[in-house]
């Protein structure tokens, strides 16, 4: 049988294997974080977060019609769709190891091969393609409708491709392969971005098929005089941008414009040092760093040229051809790609005439991917109808440049930028924003850029951000120990030694490295890992107690809540020792292949940890990011089979060593791999999500405004109500997002069932950068000891374009103020009694008085108090987080999870309200199924629920009703099956054994002996547990894990105290210390 034949038959059982695994454990409805919003989008063809994702929502709607076009399917379909793809994937890795590896052994796709070399190939493919699919951060993708899985076949595709294109280089027409991976790299931007990064390896695999043809001294030539040129220009255009930025405060900053001609002499001088390096092969590896580089500048090109500036340039013409010849919309976008496509033409009609073969292959590469781009089309067309999910509002084409940019989400910076302690000097204007109006775009003030001293900046800065809203600037000051004084200065500036400190320790190591081990060595639980001193939660291990225990500490004396884990996954480094011996095997049989699997594995990898910058606390684990680079290690993986064979025929004859190589490394690799790690992968019955979303929503009288804070309980909800039509009437309002003045004009009509909201100011009177502050500056003449009324405020003081009452900055800007903190809203106890805002027993105040706690109100703020004030008690409002920081959190009242405000201090829970949606309505995302894992985020929202069942069952004992205490705490407890959701469990900070002794403390005020023995018990034991592991460790470990050490004291301290003479007042958990919920 020939080898093609071979290859694909198993290629294709492989796929079955791969498919069979992801369909299997796919989540059985929506999951958390952003699925909830590409359901909903897939569902509805709506608009997701920038910068969008066109093609997975087109896809995905095709994927539910064929589930049936259920809204209770369709989170399935778009799950299955994540499923086929990544099987897609596992597909296509086989055929890339198997190329490889039939390139070492040298046959030809068309020769009949022996059982050796079926046994070797087979076997390296069928084992690195099935490590791969059991790999950690792989396989949390494809079981969830996210856009990763998707994207990875698109990685996997292209470069399974060019591969294709390299074995049929020499064959008329086989050019044809890279015109097709170009376009599939313009369809995936309309998925991810990612797929971009394989084309060094692609340019790479290029230049090994066709050197021979190359001219090494032409292009050697040319190559010199366009970096030198580009060099220049660079210099020239860095010395333009410095000089523009300059200001009067701070003067012109040449660092950039100096980097430039550092970057051309070290561009130029690593090929005079290669070719000097090797002299007698310096065509070969000097050809190999011109295309290396050459690779880079078409990375860029792509990235800012077809991506970014083809559409800025569009926008620019169409803004062009509204204002000034009166066109319709959309008119002066469409010319310009006619003009762009006319010139395509001329272009492949010039390298025809002159017989330039390269540059007709450019052009029909860039043609084809405009073509896959032009998915994005569709967005501008469905944003024009105003769907209920839509992000940006990218109805035309100046919101779509914004709309790609990631506007936003904000910039930050690479080469050359500010230190996280530094403070700006200036704010300098880069240009006017553009906004659709009914007939034109108009102006909505300049963006601007903060401006730095120079001393204040650094070169390659990694530790850049001074913002704290996600305490970025606290993580930098505690990881380099760099304390931040009382005056809010720090001790000192960071220097590149503590820049360098923080790129290795934290960017490479913790959010890179650690990962990468997580699918190839092991997985010490899912607690995610904040601190890297932090020795308990969510580092890599390998399970082998003699390296572990040095690293972290002894591992055996973890508590069993920990051990028991089902994200603690021993691999014992094989793949990981497979794969460096495939590496080293690959390297040393075909090094030309080598190096192009390592350009994908450091263009999909470390590049990536360069791009992103992350600051410390990310608010999930980031490894997601990184499956591109884990994909070319599994080629490597898939390789070390070979090696294994390569050593073991020198003992036994080749074919039984071939055979027996692969079937030791088979279970060696992939199954064990897929034994540790089915049962934290599979979310066959998990409905959470789902269930979480109902349980906010149907906490809501009708008609509510709900405000919510975070994904994880905005994205969930929103799928609710677009795709299973969960309480259409109320209107979901995302807190982030009311900072942004198009999402504040979607306020202004009606969504689903949910009426329009009044915000009280203007589009105008937002639009742009138009009161996105408001500063506190009290007035001489206006006391600050009386309560005013917010909707007068808010309307004719703060929202007043009168000079009086605004600040002038400087440079043109005016900032919004307010001349006190004390606000009112008046009540009428007649309404809020007839619509049942508030109960008949309830004490109604005759205003709402609170105080504004800070000195400064963002524009989400202002949205939020303009809605309250409009609003006039006529809707109930909501929110899911009882910590709004604005200064009526005493007026929040529990209506389950959701709080409601309500003119009633001081009253925490609406008892018969939420007994009966405790009791009949509230679910939990089926954890009293045996067997069913919930990760740590997935816990936290378990907590959530368990915490408002607690809050309530506090409450009815409280007012003496303890049968129904009782009957609310067990309603809970058999909600969540304590094998899966455990009541003693280690957590960050504790906090779920702090929630576990509050429900504890409800137990005894219930008298409810069954339970409080069932818990104190559960929690007693891990409380223990804990004491005894932070007792075994010493040193660094020790100290490093003394404040959770100290907690879990405390926390074992007040249990005992609390069970030997009950005591509400304890200073410990319960009412006095209860958690709030936090949703974000």
């Amino acid at each position: 049988m020939q080898f093609n034949k071979i290859n694909n038959i198993t290629g294709w059982l492989v796929f079955i294997i791969a498919s069979a695994v992801y369909t299997l454990t796919a989540e059985a409805g929506g999951s958390l974080w952003d699925c909830g919003e590409f359901v909903s989008s897939c569902f509805k063809l709506q608009i997701p977060h920038p910068p969008g994702a066109p093609l997975f929502v087109i896809l995905g709607r095709i994927f539910i019609v064929l589930f049936g076009d259920d809204p209770m399917t369709a989170a399935k379909a778009v799950n299955m769709m994540s499923a086929i793809a990544s099987a897609f994937t596992i597909l296509f890795l086989f055929w890339t190891i198997t190329h490889f590896a039939r390139r070492i052994i040298n046959i030809k796709t068309s020769d009949t091969p022996n059982s050796y070399q079926i046994w070797s190939i087979m076997g390296a493919g069928v084992v690195g393609a099935l490590a791969y699919t059991f790999s950690d951060s792989f396989w949390y993708s494809a079981v969830e409708g996210e856009v990763y899985a998707l994207s990875s076949f698109f990685t996997a595709i292209v470069f399974w491709a060019i591969l294709k294109w390299e074995n049929q280089a020499d064959e008329p027409g086989a050019d044809r392969w890279i015109v097709f991976i170009f376009f599939m790299m313009g369809l995936s931007i309309g998925v991810h971005l990612l797929n971009l990064l394989t084309i060094p390896a692609i340019v790479m695999v290029y230049y090994f098929r066709k050197r021979e043809s190359f001219n090494y001294a032409l292009i050697r030539s040319w190559f010199i005089k366009i970096v030198s040129i580009g060099g220049g220009l660079a210099f020239i255009a860095a010395l333009v941008s410095a000089a523009a930025e300059a200001t009067d405060n701070v003067s012109m900053d040449g660092t950039i414009g100096g980097l430039m001609i550092l970057a051309t002499i070290v561009g130029v001088g690593l090929l005079f040092v290669i070719e000097k390096w090797k002299p007698e092969q310096k065509a070969y590896y000097g050809g190999i760093y011109i295309f290396f580089v050459i690779g880079c500048i078409i990375t860029g090109a792509v990235q800012v040229g077809v991506i970014q500036y083809s559409i800025k340039l569009a926008g620019s013409f169409d803004r062009w051809m509204v204002n000034g010849a009166g066109m319709p919309f959309f008119s002066g976008f469409t010319i310009f790609f006619v003009l762009v496509a006319a010139l395509l033409w001329y272009g492949l009609k010039l390298a025809s005439k002159k017989a330039w073969p390269y540059l007709t292959l450019t052009i029909w590469c860039v043609s084809f991917m405009f073509i896959g781009y032009s998915t994005y089309l569709t967005t501008m067309i469905r944003s024009s109808a105003n769907p209920s999910v839509d992000m940006y509002n990218v109805d035309n084409p100046m919101s779509l440049v914004g709309y790609l940019g990631r506007e936003q989400y904000g910039d930050f910076p690479l080469l050359y930028g500010q230190k996280f302690t530094a403070q700006p000097v200036d704010l300098k204007n880069t240009g006017m924003r553009y906004q659709k109006a009914r007939d034109k775009y108009i102006e909505v003030g300049q963006d601007k850029k903060y401006v730095y001293n120079p001393e204040d900046k650094m070169l390659f800065p990694r530790v850049w951000d001074a913002s704290d809203d996600q305490y970025h600037a606290y993580y930098y000051s505690a990881f380099l120990n760099i304390p931040k004084l009382k005056d809010g200065t720090y001790e000192r500036a960071p220097n590149q030694v503590d820049n360098v400190k923080f790129f290795v320790g934290y960017q490479i190591y913790w959010m890179y490295f650690r990962y990468f081990m997580w699918n190839f060595s092991g997985k010490q639980n899912d607690i995610q890992g904040v601190y890297t001193g932090n020795v308990r939660d969510g580092n890599w291990i390998t399970g082998i107690p003699l390296v572990d225990n040095l690293i972290y500490g002894d591992q055996s004396q973890l508590p069993d809540s920990l051990k028991n884990n089902k994200a603690n996954n021993k691999l014992f480094a094989l793949p990981f020792i497979l794969g460096i011996l495939g590496f080293v095997y690959h390297r040393k049989k075909r090094g030309d292949d080598a190096f192009t699997n390592l350009l994908m594995f450091f263009f999909t990898g470390f590049a990536i940890v360069l791009y992103l910058n992350q600051a410390g606390n990310q608010p999930r684990e980031r490894d997601y990011a990184y499956v591109g680079s884990f994909y070319a290690f599994a080629v490597w993986i898939g390789l070390g089979v070979m090696a294994v064979i390569s050593f073991l025929e020198k003992k036994i004859k080749p074919a039984v060593a071939a055979t027996l190589a692969t079937i030791v490394c088979l279970l060696a690799v992939p199954g064990l791999m897929a034994q540790q790690e089915w049962d934290d992968h599979d979310r066959s019955k998990k409905v959470l999500a789902r269930d979480l979303a109902r349980d906010y929503l149907e906490s809501c009288a009708p008609n509510a405004i709900l405000f919510t804070f975070g994904d994880n309980d905005t994205y969930p909800l929103w799928y609710a109500q677009e795709v299973e039509g969960i309480r259409p009437d109320i209107r979901v309002i995302n807190y982030s997002l009311l900072g942004i003045d198009w999402y504040i004009n979607e306020m202004r009509y009606k969504v689903n069932e949910s009426a329009p909201i009044d915000v009280i100011w203007s589009a105008e009177q937002i639009e742009g950068g138009k009161r996105d502050y408001a500063l506190y500056r009290p007035k001489p003449n206006i006391p600050e000891d009386r309560y005013y009324d917010l909707f007068d405020l808010m309307k004719n003081y703060v929202g007043s374009d009168d000079p009086i009452n605004m600040e002038d900055r400087g440079n043109g800007e005016a900032l919004s103020t307010f001349p006190v903190r004390k606000f009112s809203v008046p009540v009428d106890r007649a309404q809020v009694l007839a619509n049942k805002t508030v109960n008949a027993n309830d004490s109604v105040v005759a205003e709402l008085r609170f105080e504004l706690p800070k000195s400064s109100m963002m524009k989400n703020d202002m949205a939020v108090l303009n809605i309250i004030a409009a609003n006039k008690w006529n809707r109930p409002i909501y929110f899911t987080n009882p910590q709004v920081d604005l200064g009526f959190d005493e007026f929040l009242r529990r209506d389950g999870l959701s709080h409601r405000l309500v003119p009633v201090q001081n009253s925490k829970v609406n008892t018969d309200w939420m007994m009966s949606k405790a009791m009949n309505v509230f679910a939990a995302g089926n954890a009293n199924v045996k067997g069913v894992y919930f990760d740590e985020e997935n816990r936290r929202h378990l907590n959530s629920i368990r915490t408002a069942y607690t809050e309530l069952a506090i409450d009815l004992a409280a007012k003496g009703r303890k049968e129904d205490a009782r009957k609310v705490l067990q309603k809970v407890d058999k909600l969540m099956d304590e094998e899966n959701f455990p009541y003693g469990m280690v957590s960050r900070g504790n906090m779920h054994n702090r929630n576990t002794l509050m429900f504890l403390e409800a137990c005894y005020m219930a008298e409810d002996k069954g339970l409080i023995e069932k818990v104190a018990a559960s929690v007693g034991k891990d409380l223990q547990q804990q004491i005894k592991y932070y007792n075994s460790l010493t040193g660094k470990k020790a100290e490093l894990m003394e404040d959770e050490k100290r907690i879990a004291e405390g926390y074992m301290e007040g249990m005992e105290r609390m069970k030997s003479v009950y005591n509400p007042a304890i200073q410990i958990p319960g009412k006095l210390m209860a958690p709030r919920d936090s949703n974000k």
